[in-house]
Formats: structure tokens, sequence, C-alpha cells
């Protein structure tokens, strides 16, 4: 059991690995054999623990850069994900005693993504396969199949991997042509490819602030980062003018550009009047809104020279215990220093129709929302032709997490077959095309004002028209899985039971039992 227990320990770390910074997705298929062949013949309380080693050694690496908001909450986040990879290495173990045992386990391994993606709390995605190739091969698959569909070819690469090592003789065969027919088929969209129709074009500038001070503390001094926008968006429309840079068709400012109310700030709602005025164009600005004395929105406004504040988006998805605590008149009678911090919960939204911005329907997201299929998928159905993104990330400035966020806004940008823009505090900046190659990025804690001209398209990936059902059928297949197991892990069962009835009964005419025989003819 201890050899169990570091073998997965070691595979949750190797799958660390595959993820920025390191990025060494080929171990993916290694690591997922790894913990299934850790939780091997193991009854279901020793692979709950031997699940929560590979989690604990998997969470703990991969979420790392949460020690900047503070110790315990890296140790308890990371203990909390890692109780899912528990849960997931008792199940691996019931399944792997049925014959179809590898797809079983690789659509359990999906459905356990699903489960941490979603739930408690709207969940936390971080960690899912598919966010790990956006740099290889198999990323050309995302139009057609989706993060999800994604994540289950490699989890299903790494059961059929532990397939071939604890198969014999002719099923390993038989078990290394399946895993490179699934190879094979993974590159088909690397030949096919996806194609995006052109409907257009539009000219956007993306601007990076950068924040006053170490650059970890939005709220350090806010209004210098309002006034910094002001300022980069004022100068650029001097460039405009004087013919160094296109006038753009709107411009987009990060999440938290300004950290009070602009309706009711006077001074910052006069500054986003100012560069309004100057630049002549909308802009996509980032604000944080009082909705009364309890709570208040994280949006995206577009705010029009002409009209002022217009359409807007609000977060979908914001951060438990750090833009709102949950069963609060509960735990404020605790006065638990960090939660006292967190002042008024942020409301979640619930949009799902584009912003309209310069005449563009516009799909944005605000931070984490970019890790989650939903607002995104429902913009885009409903006629988005670009994708932007509002991110602050200067609490994991000098992290890795603001490489490991870029890494899942670039894969939105290839799963979609859609250019995207997405703006930061002080990074990561970037313009990417529907590729996922960056076409223009700006060093983190750096001033930038990037102007690119982008790509349109109405079309719809096949990923996106899909939805959510691809991982609504691995969730159906897990059920199947394990209600097929458990039932036919009956039948032996009686078999035997029926057996031993017999031996205890003798053979038929006999009154004496065979075991009383056995026992007089070895003592005869």
């Amino acid at each position: 059991m201890p050899i169990r227990l570091l073998a997965a320990l070691a595979s949750g770390v190797a799958l660390a690995l595959a993820f920025e910074p390191v990025a060494l997705p080929v171990l993916i298929p290694f690591a997922v054999a790894g913990f299934v062949l850790s939780c091997r013949d193991l009854g279901v309380r020793r692979a709950l623990l031997v699940g929560w080693a590979f989690g604990l050694g998997f969470e703990f690496v991969l979420l790392f850069w949460m020690r900047t908001v503070g110790p315990d909450a890296w140790i308890g986040l990371s203990i909390w994900q890692s109780l899912f990879f528990a849960v997931l290495g008792a199940a691996t173990a019931v399944l792997q005693r049925h014959g179809l045992w590898p797809l079983w386990v690789a659509a359990a391994w999906v459905t356990n993504e699903l489960w941490f993606t979603h739930w408690p709390f709207s969940g936390m995605p971080w960690g899912r396969l598919g966010f790990a190739v956006v740099d290889t091969p198999v990323a050309d698959a995302l139009p057609w199949i989706g993060s999800t569909g994604v994540s289950f070819l490699l989890a299903l690469s790494g059961t059929l991997l532990a397939w071939i090592v604890v198969a014999r003789e002719r099923e390993r065969w038989i078990a290394g042509g399946v895993l490179a027919g699934l190879v094979l088929v993974s590159l088909v969209p690397v030949v096919v490819g996806w194609e995006s129709e052109s409907s257009g074009e539009v000219t956007v500038a993306a601007i990076q602030p950068d924040v006053p001070g170490n650059g970890d503390n939005i709220l350090f001094d806010h209004r210098q980062v309002t006034q910094n926008l002001v300022d980069l968006t004022s100068r650029l429309a001097d460039d405009v003018e004087a013919g160094a840079e296109p006038l753009p068709d709107f411009v987009l400012w990060p999440e938290n550009s300004t950290a009070v109310d602009p309706f009711r700030d006077v001074q910052i709602n006069a500054n986003i009047r100012t560069a309004s005025a100057a630049i002549g164009v909308p802009i996509m600005v980032g604000a944080i809104v009082d909705a009364g004395p309890d709570h208040v929105l994280n949006q995206g406004i577009v705010w029009d020279p002409v009209t002022g504040a217009g359409d807007r988006y609000t977060k979908h998805h914001p951060v438990v215990f750090g833009e709102y605590i949950p069963f609060r008149r509960y735990l404020d009678s605790l006065q638990i220093g960090r939660l006292t911090m967190v002042g008024r919960d942020m409301l979640a939204g619930t949009r799902e129709e584009p912003l309209l911005v310069a005449g563009v329907p516009v799909a944005n997201s605000i931070c984490f929302d970019v890790a989650y299929d939903d607002a995104i998928y429902a913009q885009i159905r409903n006629g988005a032709e670009l994708l932007t993104v509002q991110t602050s990330n200067a609490t994991f400035i000098h992290t890795d997490q603001i490489d490991q966020q870029f890494a899942i806004t670039r894969l939105r940008a290839i799963e979609t077959g859609r250019w995207l823009a997405v703006a930061s505090t002080n990074g990561i900046s970037g313009v990417i095309a529907p590729d996922g190659r960056v076409v223009a990025t700006a060093d983190p804690r750096t001033q930038a004002a990037m102007v690119e001209t982008m790509g349109l398209t109405t079309s719809i990936t096949p990923a996106v028209r899909m939805g959510a059902w691809p991982g609504r059928f691995l969730v159906a297949l897990t059920a199947v899985g394990l209600v097929v197991t458990l039932l036919s892990a009956k039948v032996p069962y009686g078999r035997r039971r029926n057996r031993q009835q017999a031996e205890d009964d003798g053979p038929p005419g006999s009154d004496v039992p065979l075991a009383a025989t056995a026992s007089e003819g070895t003592n005869g």
C-alpha cells in the first residue's frame, strides 16, 4: 500500500507538470495511467486513499500560485480539490472489474472534471486535462469536440496505456491497436482543420495600465490605475491623430478599470468621459458597481463617447470566499480575519446575449469566467462574432497563475474559432488569433496600448453547437459503467455461493457433505 500511495502521489505531481509553467502535456497519458494502475485491484476504502494521494500531488503543485493569497488559502483549496480525486479513485477501482473499464474510467475522469468545475459554489475549473493542450496537435480537435471532448480523449489515452501494462499476450496487442487507433483519430482534425468564414474585420485597442506599488494589490492606489488607463487612451488618441496608429473601432479596458462605482464617484466618471471623448469611440470599461448596501456587481460596461454608459455584462462566476461569502450570516460571527476583508458580496450575472460594441456583437468574459464553458458558448450561439476578456490578475501577478489563465484564454479562441482580445491590469494582455497564435502581447508589469485588426465570424464550431451535451453523455456513460460493473460483479458471487452450497451438500444422492468426505480422507 505505501508503494501505491507514493506512485499515486508522483503521478499527480507529473500531471501538474503538464500545465503551465512547465507545460509538458506529453505527461498526461502517463500520469492518468499511473493513477489507474495505483487504484487497480483495491477495495473502495483503499482506493479512496490512493485517489486522495494523487489529488494532493496534483493540486498542491498546480495551485501553488494560490499561496500569494495566503498559505491557508493554498492548503485549504488544494486539500478540498484533492477530495474529488479520492472519489474518482474509488470509482476507478470499481470500474476496473469490468472488461470495458478503459472506456468507463475515461468517462469517469471527465465526469469528475465536470463535478469540480460546477460544484460547490460554481466550482473551480482549474486542472481540466483539455486546458493543457493549447500548443499541441491535439488542440486542433478543440473546435470539433471542445475542451470536454479533448479531456476525454486524453483520459482514454491514459486508460488504454494502463490496459497495455496489465494485459497479457494477445490482449496486449488489442490494447495497443486500440491506442494506436485513438492516436490516429486524434490527428484527423490536424488534416481536416476548422475554417471559420469571415464576416468582416474590426480594429481593437487593448489597454494594459499596470498597477502601482508592488503590482499585486489593485486597491493599493486604484485611482492611479484608472488614471493610467485615461492617460494611455489619450496618448493613443494623439497617435491616431498623428497617423502613427489606426483609429480603433473600440477600446478594451481591463477588469477593475475602476474599483469604485463610476456612476457614484464624480472624479472617476469624469475621467472615463475624458478618455472616451479623446478617442471618440466606445470603451469597454471594467467596473465595480454598487448593487445596494450589501452587494456589488463586477461589470464590463460599453461606454459611448456620445451617449455614455450603455450595454453591460456582469461576471457570471464570482470567486467564492474572494468575491462573496456563502452562509455569511453564520461565518461573520466567527470573525475570520481573511473573510472580513470581503465587505460586500458580489452577485452573479446571467446575461447570455452578446454586447453590442461599435456595431459588433461581442462575447465578453471577466477574469475566471474564461475557464467556464457556459457564458461563452451561450453568447456565441446568440450571435457573438468576437471574444473579449477583461481580467485583473493583479493578486497573482508574481505567480504562474497568469500563464495558466492565458493558456485557457488561448484555448477559448481555438475552441470557438474566433479572434480574442484580452486586457489585464498588469498581465497578461494580448490579441489571439482563432488558431491560438498570440498576435500581440504586453509584458507583465508594463503599460501598453495594443492596436490590432481582428477578424469577425458568424460560423459556429461543432463544439459550441454541442455545448454541454458531450459532458452530459459522458456523465451518463459513467453511470452506465458503474451499474453494469456492479451488476456483473454479482453474477460470479452468486455462482460461487451456489458452488459452495453444492460442496456443503455433497454429490447428488449422498447424505455426506463433500467437506466432511475430504476431511475423512485426509485423516485416513
